[in-house]
């Protein structure tokens, strides 16, 4: 004999709760508005030209754009030769495929650079800043995707206004 679940079940404290201070972790981070919210989501097959994606300027040497899935993040960046991407660090992983072009990255101590047709490969929380040697098109893939580039909050790349 199979038992029917009860449809009307209690609710759990995370979902009777909608207040922001329970929407928070200990280090003061709302989970509204970050990216790890989207998992409870079911996945979704997505077929995305990147000529659909809107380029956005963040300064006069720095395009992107850029898509997300569900636990990943796709950009493709164009950079200006001279382009400085000033040292910061993320708690994503990043690999950055240089399609075109070439970088030079200040990270770990080391300077490197990773031409056309070459990948780093940078853990998270590693502090690294880059500089494009020539006009360069790179593609970088995150994980998890990068709630600052979402919610425009990355203003170490936006330059002055």
């Amino acid at each position: 004999m199979i038992k029917k679940r009860n449809s009307k079940r209690k609710p759990t404290r995370a979902s009777r709760s909608k207040s922001s201070s329970r929407s928070r972790t200990k280090s003061g981070i709302d989970l509204k508005n970050t990216v790890s919210t989207r998992a409870a989501r079911p996945s979704v097959l997505q077929y995305i030209p990147w000529s659909s994606v809107p380029l956005e300027d963040l300064t006069p040497l720095l395009q992107r754009h850029f898509v997300v899935g569900q636990e990943i993040m796709l950009a493709r960046v164009l950079m200006k030769k001279g382009c400085i991407v000033p040292e910061h660090s993320h708690h994503n992983e990043q690999l950055t495929y240089i399609l075109e072009g070439a970088l030079k990255f200040w990270i770990d101590g080391k300077e490197i650079v990773v031409h056309a047709g070459e990948t780093l490969c940078i853990p998270a929380n590693m502090p690294h800043k880059a500089e494009a040697l020539e006009d360069t098109v790179d593609l970088d893939v995150f994980n998890p995707p990068r709630a600052d580039w979402i919610n425009k909050t990355d203003q170490y790349l936006r330059g002055k206004k």
